[in-house]
């Protein structure tokens, strides 16, 4: 196995099983060297919690940033989620220009939005900020709101085939060259992903759960990228990520007092064990 350092740029909510308390123990998971940059540090995730703490890091970002350059550090894979101001996109797009090793793959989760709206963080300064990344990445894992808010294309809460192809070749035509595309549900039964890869366009769809899990897209997306970097190609990935993001919602269900989070770490050895 081909052993890969991966930088993962999100911020840290130090309880709540999501950004890098998740990335981090997945991405190892997948036999990867994982390294982080937070962008932030919460006490708790700040979905169902109150009164959290925050400590933005923006102004650390350029000096670690500095450091790796000066001793030479260079990531084989950059992956980013939630960023935290236009500022942070900055830094990370200096980044990917200064510390990719060579054949560096990026991949950019535009964690902005859901359900029709943008997080209460965000306003179209940042979203038209965060094009600048997106489209600059190798490969891009948003969900319907946020590829309709990548494109303007107009959302809709129903759709069907002819709507999200035409969402696709929106994001090919401002400049996605791989696009995973998430929570596309055709029926009220299935979910799944659709992956356009060169002129492919595959649709995976599993079961869905009425109700969903704070994390899960921090999960899927951190799955996939373990997965790319064991060589499987984006189709696969995404089939391999869907199927364990999945399966930590069906154990998670059966105790209702874990509300906040995913129990992913209970199901990490079937993920490895699918890798292998």
């Amino acid at each position: 196995m081909d052993y890969k350092r991966i930088l993962t740029v999100q911020d840290i909510s130090c309880v709540g099983q999501c950004s890098l308390t998740v990335a981090l123990p997945i991405l190892s998971a997948a036999g990867h060297e994982t390294c982080i940059l937070p962008s932030a540090v919460l006490s708790t995730h700040t979905a169902g919690f109150s009164g959290y703490t925050v400590r933005d890091l923006t102004e650390d970002l350029p000096a670690i940033a500095a450091h790796w350059k000066k001793e030479g550090i260079r990531f084989q894979a950059i992956y980013t989620g939630y960023l935290g101001s236009t500022e942070q996109i900055e830094d990370v797009k200096d980044i990917f220009r200064s510390c990719a090793a060579e054949g560096c793959v990026t991949v950019v989760d535009p964690a902005m939005a859901d359900n029709g709206k943008l997080y209460p963080a965000f306003d179209e300064a940042y979203v038209e900020q965060m094009k600048t990344l997106a489209f600059g990445a190798d490969i891009i894992l948003p969900n319907i709101t946020e590829a309709c808010l990548l494109t303007g294309w107009p959302y809709r809460e129903q759709y069907d085939e002819a709507y999200v192809n035409g969402l696709l070749d929106s994001l090919r035509a401002a400049g996605a060259k791989t696009v995973i595309l998430t929570g596309v549900s055709y029926n009220e039964d299935t979910t799944g992903v659709v992956v356009l890869e060169g002129e492919s366009r595959r649709y995976y769809a599993h079961k869905r759960y009425a109700k969903g899990c704070h994390g899960t897209g921090d999960v899927y997306a951190s799955a996939f990228v373990g997965a790319l970097l064991r060589g499987k190609d984006a189709y696969e990935a995404a089939r391999i990520a869907a199927d364990y993001t999945l399966r930590c919602i069906e154990v998670t269900r059966t105790d209702p007092e874990h509300w906040y989070g995913v129990k992913f770490e209970t199901v990490l050895p079937q993920y490895i064990q699918t890798l292998n």
